[in-house]
């Protein structure tokens, strides 16, 4: 019975009360007392049941509008996210960096070509000996040479694979074709020589699936997500699977993701581990596969997902992975390699095949048997191909260097014409004018000259620095650069951006403005003797010879040929000041020559770059043209933004350089350059440098194919014991004996015959000959100096004898 109930039944409430007996009179007050706290409590006990059924609607209505809230907020944020995905998934999905390739080998008759350079060239852009079967493959036997061409996109247009056939006779291309046919001319595949990234330094190699091996796909979805076609971006049997994992384990052993999962991962979000996180992972993954066929995922996941470091570069998707660690685009994957692969998705780093080698062994069988049990390989192969060795290709191999002197050439040429962020995100391919073969002579020179050197001055050890230009002569295009002795570091450029003293190779403008002016010729008699010029500020200028020495009275080419200082400063002052400052600008060079008389012996500060435009003038007879690095730019589809042609003027008349050419073959045939004829015949063109207290060594020379600019010296500007001809012609001289040398061909001056006293003597005249152009000769020839010689059989006294 309830309380109320009681309460309202006097008789038996009045009976229960157990006390002694009052009076009547106060027993009465107690009935009253009881009855009237009672009737309050009955109504306490009515009020509380209907507060509880108010909390509760109060409650649930809060809870509604909570949960209407919640609803509200859900949508909106999946409004949000779904727009995101949809935005970023279905715009440009990656910043792709600019892919920058060295200048195709070109193949015809006649060219000059060792078979060591060809082997080389092919392995530098992974190629492999063996078989021609397949693209990627070369085969030597003998002088014949058969090669499996893959396809490539060239900036003006794609071409096919192909089987190229050629013969090698006494290092010259002699027999040429291509699929069984003559060709007179086919091109190799370049060779990939840097690229210019964005400042995440991502870099990928973006592939279709029509292009991966249906071995990779099966692999990974078998392994990564084996019900990747049946759910709807998230498993709800791979997360309880992975629950039960790590609740068994204690720990973390296994994740639930699915493939879709970790692709919004990776594209979309941190690696951030929260609740939140995770709940946005699966919501995102859910409207992605709302919105993109299963196709477009995988595909998409392939070309986003890490799966090591380069160095500088971070190496995303399936298509550059491939490259990196096997030498060979995803079509060509063998199966071991593609299992390998694989298993790098799990583990970047910690199943690094290279690092790691036992490890990433383990995983590629791992993959191997997962695609055994699921049918996907039979048995047999499973067995063979999990019993082969762990191979992959070395890391460092050439066709995964970059060249930094070169790069930074090629990204301020190529800033001219667009931005940096088109160079760092639109996935440009960049075909320059690069030599791969000329770029490996010219790096081991250099290290194996300094290294010599400081072997021999024990205390320029660590201390000395080189920089160096190599162009052709034809079309200016830059063949080789280095900014210093550690070829492949990106820092401070000296081929670029040191400006150090030239020293002699100043000489050869003065002696070119000297035969410009009419008054001299290479016979001319010039004095070497002590001299001294006052200049404004009231101070002396008194040039002394390398050697301490004054000579007298020289040809002039002699004085040019063994750097007479002495003799080339009075020649450029006779000849003007103004007149060699503007032979210096008509040869190309921009930078402004100051009027002192030391830039007569290159007190100008030029960097190796600017000296190789000057000397690349003299190289091309006279025609001034711009050193270029690129030749093409090409969208990642192929089509071709932009090519750059050669370009130019004739600075100075195509025969007086030709006339300049023959003192510079002197400096070689028998002044300061003579070594080189100790491994070439030449003849060849060049000039040494050394500047005030030898503090710079420079060597410029060129042959028929090519210019050659060296500098060594200090990053402090302290002296060496060291001139042009000891520290930089030997690096000249070792680069150009394995580019191979090309002897210049005769200019076709005239030549005249000039006597001992500078004169220029009648035709048939005994003499030194020399070349001269037709509109140089004014002076009237002197007739031949008549000496009587006695007759065959003459009576010969003995004063005849002994004379």
């Amino acid at each position: 019975m309830d309380n109320s109930a009681r309460a309202g039944s006097k008789p038996k409430a009045a009976a229960t009360t157990k006390t002694a007996k009052p009076s009547p009179k106060r027993a009465q007050a107690p009935k009253k007392h009881t009855s009237a706290k009672k009737a309050p409590t009955a109504k306490k006990a009515s009020t509380s049941g209907a507060g509880k059924s108010s909390r509760w609607h109060t409650a649930w209505r809060i809870s509604w509008q909570l949960g209407l809230v919640g609803v509200l907020v859900l949508g909106v944020w999946m409004v949000f996210l779904d727009a995101r995905v949809q935005q970023q998934f279905d715009g440009k999905k990656w910043t792709l960096p600019a892919r920058v390739y060295a200048r195709p080998l070109l193949l015809y008759p006649g060219r000059l070509l060792p078979p060591a350079q060809l082997q080389a060239e092919l392995e530098w852009t992974d190629y492999q000996s063996g078989a021609v079967s397949r693209p990627g493959r070369y085969q030597q036997q003998g002088s014949r040479w058969r090669i499996h061409r893959r396809q490539v996109n060239f900036w003006d247009g794609p071409q096919p694979q192909a089987v190229i056939e050629l013969t090698l006779v006494d290092q010259r291309v002699e027999q040429l074709s291509v699929n069984g046919k003559a060709v007179p001319l086919v091109r190799l595949e370049p060779q990939y020589v840097g690229g210019i990234f964005p400042s995440h330094n991502e870099d990928r190699e973006l592939v279709t699936l029509d292009q991966v091996p249906s071995d990779l796909l099966a692999a990974l979805v078998v392994t990564e997500d084996n019900h990747f076609f049946e759910h709807h971006g998230i498993s709800l049997r791979g997360i309880s699977r992975a629950l039960v994992a790590n609740i068994q384990a204690g720990g973390v052993v296994q994740g639930g993701s699915t493939l879709t999962q970790q692709l919004v991962k990776n594209f979309f979000l941190t690696s951030e581990r929260t609740l939140m996180r995770k709940a946005q992972e699966a919501l995102m993954a859910i409207l992605l596969e709302l919105h993109h066929s299963k196709a477009e995922i995988l595909q998409a996941y392939l070309n986003e997902v890490y799966l090591g470091q380069a160095g500088r570069r971070a190496i995303h998707g399936i298509g550059l992975a491939s490259r990196f660690y096997f030498g060979k685009p995803v079509q060509e994957l063998e199966l071991a390699e593609i299992a390998t692969l694989v298993g790098l998705v799990k583990g970047a780093s910690y199943y690094n095949p290279r690092r790691h080698p036992q490890r990433a062994l383990e995983r590629r069988n791992l993959v191997l048997g997962l695609m055994a049990k699921q049918g996907l390989i039979g048995q047999d192969r499973y067995l063979e191909v999990s019993r082969q060795p762990l191979r992959t290709a070395d890391s460092q191999r050439v066709s995964q260097r970059e060249y930094p002197a070169f790069l930074e050439r090629v990204r301020k040429q190529l800033q001219e014409d667009y931005r940096r962020e088109d160079l760092e995100t639109e996935g440009l391919n960049i075909f320059t004018t690069l030599d791969p073969w000329i770029q490996h002579a010219l790096e081991v020179s250099a290290t194996t000259q300094l290294d010599r050197l400081e072997a021999r001055y024990p205390a320029l050890a660590g201390k000395l620095e080189t920089a160096a230009v190599i162009t052709s002569v034809d079309g200016a295009e830059i063949r080789a650069m280095i900014g210093g002795r550690q070829a492949g570091y990106f820092g401070f450029n000296r081929a670029l951006d040191a400006r150090r003293s030239i020293g002699s190779l100043a000489k050869p403008v003065v002696y070119l403005a000297a035969l410009r002016s009419g008054r001299y010729h290479w016979g001319t008699l010039v004095d070497d003797s002590p001299v001294q010029v006052t200049g404004q500020d009231g101070q002396l200028w008194q040039p002394q010879n390398y050697d301490g020495k004054s000579h007298g009275l020289v040809p002039m080419v002699d004085a040019l040929s063994h750097s007479y200082n002495q003799a080339t400063a009075r020649i450029g002052m006779r000849v003007g000041l103004e007149q060699v400052a503007r032979t210096f600008n008509d040869l190309g060079l921009q930078q402004e020559v100051p009027p002192y008389p030391s830039v007569l012996l290159g007190s100008q500060e030029l960097s190796p770059l600017e000296v190789a435009g000057v000397y690349q003038t003299l190289a091309a007879r006279g025609f001034v043209m711009p050193l270029r690095a690129v030749e093409a730019v090409a969208t990642a589809s192929g089509k071709t933004l932009s090519s750059y042609a050669i370009h130019g003027h004739q600075g100075v008349a195509a025969e007086q350089v030709d006339w300049l050419r023959y003192g510079l073959e002197q400096v070689v045939n028998d002044g300061t350059a003579k070594k080189l004829l100790t491994r070439f015949a030449g003849p060849l063109a060049g000039k040494t440098g050394t500047s005030d207290q030898q503090r710079d060594a420079w060597f410029a020379g060129f042959d028929n194919r090519h210019l050659g600019v060296v500098w060594v010296g200090r990053d402090d500007n302290q002296p060496m014991p060291l001139a042009g001809s000891s520290a930089a012609l030997p690096i000249w001289q070792q680069t150009f004996a394995q580019a191979g040398v090309e002897p210049l061909l005769p200019t076709g001056l005239p030549s005249v015959v000039v006597d001992a006293d500078g004169q220029i003597l009648e035709d048939g005249c005994d003499g030194r000959s020399m070349p001269m152009p037709i509109s140089a000769i004014k002076q009237v020839p002197k007739p031949c100096q008549t000496v009587s010689k006695p007759t065959e059989g003459e009576r010969k006294g003995w004063l005849d004898w002994l004379f």
